[in-house]
């Protein structure tokens, strides 16, 4: 899956655009995914919210996922934050760990655009017996 197959078939993924989530690319189980922070993204102490980030980096991961075009769903999910961000632009990416059969297992590192680490988000899902859905 390149990156205009999956901005077309992620276009779907309303939650995930709400928020402002970009595709920067995309190929077989790999996501770079993007978001350039703005003052709705941040929390009461004034750094990137939890769960912005969370949607940033389970976008790549779903996009890494679903890159052999067979539906996979998360089935676990886990993220740690290591440092917060006010500012800037903060990227997602997500790579396939080991071959993917029935379960696939993926990595996603979330940093800034000085590539710091900002999080570290693990996944894995299950692969349906059926075809991704195109829009």
């Amino acid at each position: 899956m390149d990156r205009e197959s999956a901005r077309k078939i992620f276009a779907g993924d309303r939650f995930a655009a709400l928020t402002g989530v970009e595709i920067v690319d995309a190929g077989a189980g790999y996501c770079k995914a993007k978001l350039v922070i703005e003052d709705r993204h941040l929390n009461a102490a004034n750094v990137v919210q939890g769960g912005a980030i969370f949607t940033l980096a389970d976008l790549a991961f779903g996009v890494a996922a679903n890159s052999h075009g067979q539906l996979a769903l998360a089935i676990n999910v886990n993220i740690s934050y290591l440092s917060g961000k006010s500012s800037g632009t903060l990227y997602a990416t997500a790579t396939e760990i080991g071959d993917p059969r029935r379960l696939g297992a993926y990595d996603v590192l979330v940093t800034d655009e000085l590539d710091n680490l900002i999080a570290r988000f693990n996944g894995m899902v299950y692969r349906k017996n059926q075809h991704l859905p195109t829009r």
